[in-house]
Order: structure tokens, then C-alpha cells, then sequence
């Protein structure tokens, strides 16, 4: 076998490697474990074991008969929930993803709009290296100085006053949920019930446990599962009146709407819906509260979504992109919220542990600077208008919509045959809505270069819609 020498006196400690280089040596370094080898800011990282065995570069057929080797055992051993692609992806480099032939892929999915800083961001892996190498997870019984960090920046970056730490956005609807019933609870006075129901929308997506799922509009995710939690009406996404004549009845302890659309096809919501969603809340003393879970963060040009539209929640859920891929989410609430909620009403193990607020950190000070989202919004303006001018004329495409860098086209058609003919083409875009709408999602670091890459893959692909 093949063995690679690292020196005991080896340093990365300067950004000096380029973010595949860099990412490789600190991949090994956690690999082969820690002692005073490879140093990152002085820390240690890694053990300096002399003799690492590295296996012979593989032939074609030995990487043909891995790709199959894998989706066999996936088949095999993994619960069937996803019907896979069959890729099998080995690593990637800012908009770049490759398979293991090597095969590169454009990568407009970026993980379900997670990837907001693409694949191997420097800052973001020496974040997470260097608080792999000093703490990792203590649990919230104790207190950590990374969490407390994120979320003072979140705070000071929002409407909200506190934060609630879970591991995704699903987590983080279900903790909304609760806060809901429970300051519905708290604040009902003179012997009154307190407003238990809940009002959603059409097209909507809030996730996959039971809770959440309650939540979601469509039938086919609800069903195998019922019963699931009662009290929730469907509305059509933007009728106001509708939404304020039920929120008048004084049954309805929150109102989750998204204010823009990922999972339900790239639908944005109207000031004019919002505000009436506001002003209903208000004078009810219902919660409002904004999924951001995809949406939020950048992805529209703003760091959140609902300032484009000077409205603020009660409470707000994000996930998707806050950690740069390891798994976070979070509910910003006002002190109103917050009050009612005491120890022990909520709580989660693994939720705002050091690894994954550093991470946090890393990408939440990349996002939030104003120049970052003033190049989301641009690029998100010139994607629309070079897709207008590409795809635009195309007779199934219906309509191309979205806000920045959240982006989707409507067709007459199923998307999925599009969507294939683009992968092999080495392009990587979603389906959305009911499986009509193609949903562009791409790391926010994607360049104009990279934009007009795609353009054309999406235009010379085009041809597949008359099959």
C-alpha cells in the first residue's frame, strides 16, 4: 500500500490553501485523530501518525463497480424515504459538485438551499475544525460561549428578542407550535379556553413530524400518518379576508405562513396579505409566525425575507443555510413569546452545541455583511433576465418567478424529464410545487459566469419538453 508522511511540525495555521487543498489536509487531520501535529491557530488538530494507508487510484471499473456497489447496499440497508438519483457524489468546491467518476456538476440544488456558502468555504472549515479540536457538545445543561454568540447576533440582527436552538426546520415549527399553545395558555384570563387551532396555506411546507406535518398542505405527506394533530385549517395562500375572518373567531393560536414559497413552488406573498395577516393577529392576540426555513438568510437579497415587506412576526423559524450543512435550527421569538415559556417546556440534546454555532458564526458574519446581500439581490436580477430572454418564449414555460436567488420556473409539464436531462448535462436543479416547477436554489457565492453557465445548459435542455 501506498503511505503518506505528515511532518510532526506541519502548520495550515495560514489561509494559504486553496478550499479543496485546505479541506483535504483538514479532513485527514480529523481522520487520523488529534496530538501535537498539525497545527490551526496554534491548536492542536491532529495525531502525527507516520504511516496512513492510502488506497491505488481506481480504474474505471473499479470506480463503475463502487457507484453500484453503493446504491445496492443504500437499497439494502437504508429505510426507503427517498427515491434517489442515481450519483454518487464525493466532493465538492464552491459551486461544484463531483461524482466519483470524476463527472463535475453545477450545483443549483446546494443541498435544498442549505449550501449557502457552496462546498468547502474556507472560513466555514477552519470554524469547524478549530471547535472540533477544542469542544464539540456539552449538552444545555451547561453554558457555551459559541451559542451565546449566535444568538446575540441573531438577535441583534432581528424583530426578535430570544432564541430557541433544535436541529432543523421541522424541529423548529414544532417548537413553535408549542410556544404557541403554551402562551395562548398563559395569557387567556377570565376563565376563557385558550385559542388552541392553527391556521396554514395552500402550497405550504413547514416539514415531516407530526406537528409540522399538520402544518403541511399536502395531502399526500398527511395521509399515511393520521390521525395527526387536529385543529389546523388549510387556506388559500394570499386570500386575507379569508384568513382574517377565521383569526376573528378567537380560536386561532398561531398563523404559519411562509413569505415566500420554497417547497410549494416559488410563490411570494403580497404586502397587502401579510399586513392583513398582521393587523387580524393583533387584534385577536394571535401569533404570527414566519417559516423562513428556506427562504430566510440571504437567499432573497435580504437577510430576511419579511423586511423586504416591513412586516414583523411574533416569531420566526429558520434552518436550511444558518450552519453552512451541519444540522441547526432555530425560533426567534419576542420577549411577549418568550415569557411564557418556562424550564422544562421545551428542550433538545444535541441543539446549539459548539460545533454547529461556530459553524453558524462562520456563515451568519459572511451573509450579513450588506455587500454579500447587495450580490444576491443583483445576481438574483440578472438570473431572472438572462432566464426571461433564454426560456422565456419556450411554449411550456408559463412563468419564471422568484426573489433573489430563490428562483423558480413554472411549466405546463412534469419538471422531472427536464430536470434529469440537466443533470446529465452537469447541471443540478430541483422540481417544486406539484412537481411542475423547476426550483433553482444555488449557493449564494455563485458568480455571473456561473449563472450564465447554467442559462445556457437550461436552454440547450429545453428540447426535452416536447418529448
Amino acid at each position: 500500500m501506498n503511505a503518506v508522511h505528515i511532518s510532526p511540525n506541519h502548520s495550515i495555521s495560514q489561509p494559504c490553501y486553496k478550499p479543496r487543498q485546505f479541506f483535504s489536509l483538514a479532513r485527514e487531520s480529523i481522520l487520523i485523530g488529534r496530538s501535537p501535529g498539525i497545527q490551526i491557530r496554534g491548536r492542536s488538530v491532529v495525531r502525527a501518525c507516520l504511516n496512513v494507508d492510502v488506497a491505488a487510484p481506481n480504474t474505471g471499473k473499479a470506480k463503475l463497480a463502487k457507484i453500484k456497489d453503493v446504491i445496492e447496499m443504500e437499497g439494502k440497508l437504508l429505510v426507503g424515504t427517498y427515491a434517489r438519483t442515481a450519483v454518487v457524489l464525493e466532493k465538492g468546491e464552491g459551486c461544484k459538485l463531483y461524482d466519483v467518476e470524476g463527472k463535475e456538476y453545477l450545483d443549483l440544488s446546494a443541498g435544498i438551499a442549505v449550501n449557502a456558502l457552496g462546498h468547502g468555504d474556507v472560513d466555514w472549515l477552519k470554524a469547524v475544525v478549530e471547535q472540533a479540536a477544542t469542544l464539540t457538545h456539552t449538552s444545555n445543561i451547561f453554558y457555551t460561549i459559541p451559542q451565546v454568540e449566535l444568538a446575540k447576533r441573531l438577535v441583534d440582527s432581528s424583530f426578535a428578542d430570544r432564541v430557541f436552538f433544535s436541529n432543523s426546520g421541522t424541529e423548529s415549527n414544532e417548537a413553535a407550535i408549542k410556544f404557541a399553545r403554551k402562551h395562548q395558555r398563559q395569557t387567556t384570563t377570565n376563565g376563557k379556553e385558550p385559542a388552541t387551532e392553527f391556521i396554514a396555506f395552500s402550497n405550504c411546507f413547514h416539514g415531516r413530524t407530526m406537528g409540522a406535518l399538520a402544518l403541511t398542505s399536502k395531502v399526500q405527506y398527511r395521509t399515511p400518518f393520521e390521525p395527526i394533530m387536529p385543529g389546523v385549517t388549510f387556506l388559500e395562500y394570499g386570500n386575507a379576508q379569508a384568513a382574517t375572518e377565521l383569526i376573528k373567531q378567537g380560536k386561532i393560536a398561531a398563523v404559519f405562513v411562509e413569505p415566500i414559497q420554497g417547497e410549494g413552488g416559488i410563490y411570494s406573498a403580497t404586502k397587502e396579505f401579510l399586513q392583513s395577516l398582521r393587523n387580524a393577529c393583533d387584534e385577536s392576540g394571535t401569533l404570527l409566525v414566519f417559516d423562513e426555513v428556506q427562504c430566510g438568510l440571504g437567499r432573497t437579497g435580504f437577510l430576511w425575507a419579511h423586511e423586504a415587506y416591513g412586516i414583523f412576526p411574533d416569531m420566526m423559524t429558520l434552518a436550511k443555510p444558518l450552519a453552512g450543512g451541519l444540522p441547526i435550527g432555530v425560533v426567534l421569538v419576542t420577549e411577549r413569546v418568550a415569557s411564557s415559556i418556562n424550564y422544562g417546556d421545551h428542550g433538545s440534546t444535541f441543539a446549539g452545541n459548539p460545533l454547529v454555532c461556530s459553524a453558524a458564526l462562520a456563515v451568519f458574519d459572511k451573509i450579513s455583511k450588506p455587500d454579500f446581500l447587495s450580490s444576491v439581490s443583483k445576481k438574483g436580477i440578472y438570473f431572472k433576465e438572462l432566464l426571461n430572454q433564454k426560456l422565456g418564449g419556450n411554449r411550456h414555460v408559463k412563468e419564471i418567478r422568484g426573489v433573489g436567488l430563490i428562483i423558480g420556473i413554472d411549466l405546463d409539464v412534469p419538471a422531472t424529464p427536464f430536470v434529469d436531462a440537466c443533470r446529465n448535462s452537469g447541471l443540478l436543479v430541483l422540481t417544486a410545487g406539484k412537481g411542475n416547477v423547476v426550483r433553482i436554489v444555488p449557493p449564494l457565492i455563485i458568480t455571473e459566469k456561473e449563472i450564465e453557465q447554467a442559462v445556457d445548459i437550461l436552454f440547450q435542455t429545453l428540447q426535452v419538453l416536447d418529448k
